[in-house]
């Protein structure tokens, strides 16, 4: 069996039941050309950024991530125009860090509890309250299932961190412009039937559609 290209259905699920409509984009794709008509991008979970990309050396602990998906994902984000709606799930969040000019705690376990960011783990997190991010999901705290041992450091230009656990863990991040941007480390996807998960995806699926009516 030759290489294949995965993505859990719940991703999609959720961008049905919000209203959208899901588009799975293949890496040889002309990803210079689909960036101008998408009205909004979804980055999903994945593995390890390769911190070449941070300019740190690669921790031992590192599971990479194919390089191929960096490389498209990489041409897919430079080439949507600069209102198009991002929405970064897990290692989305941390990419689109990267790709601001941030950097990333390569292994949580190094400097928080050992393994309580991932397996699944149900966490709460504290959500800014003057944030975009804290309007979407109306509440002071947001839960959610953790399946990471990475996380976003020095936060990215045009950035800001808008979520925290409870250790320090930066666990949402949103654009400071004017763009519908934002970054969540937990998989909300996951937990569907959560009131702030369909809020995101709902909240992902109207900025798009904003988007979609401007052109």
């Amino acid at each position: 069996m030759g290489p294949q290209y995965k993505l859990r259905t719940n991703y999609c699920e959720m961008v049905v039941e919000a209203g959208g409509i899901p588009v799975i984009v293949p890496t040889v794709a002309d990803l210079k050309e689909l960036g101008k008509v998408l009205h909004g991008l979804l980055i999903p979970g994945g593995r390890d950024i390769d911190s070449k990309h941070f300019g740190q050396p690669l921790h031992p602990k590192a599971e990479l991530q194919d390089p191929e998906r960096f490389r498209a994902e990489k041409v897919l984000y430079e080439s949507i125009d600069a209102d198009t709606p991002v929405f970064g799930i897990c290692y989305g969040s941390q990419f689109m860090n990267v790709m601001h000019g941030g950097t990333l705690h390569q292994h949580l376990p190094d400097i928080v509890v050992e393994d309580y960011h991932s397996g699944g783990t149900e966490q709460k997190y504290e959500v800014s309250a003057d944030s975009k991010f804290g309007a979407i999901v109306a509440e002071g705290q947001v839960g959610g299932k953790s399946y990471h041992h990475q996380a976003v450091d020095q936060v990215g230009d045009g950035l800001r961190v808008v979520a925290r656990h409870e250790d320090g863990t930066v666990e949402a991040i949103e654009g400071t412009g004017t763009r519908w941007m934002i970054g969540v480390q937990w998989h909300p996807e996951r937990s569907p039937e959560a009131a702030e998960s369909k809020r995101l995806f709902k909240a992902f699926v109207d900025a798009a559609r904003v988007k979609m009516e401007s052109q």
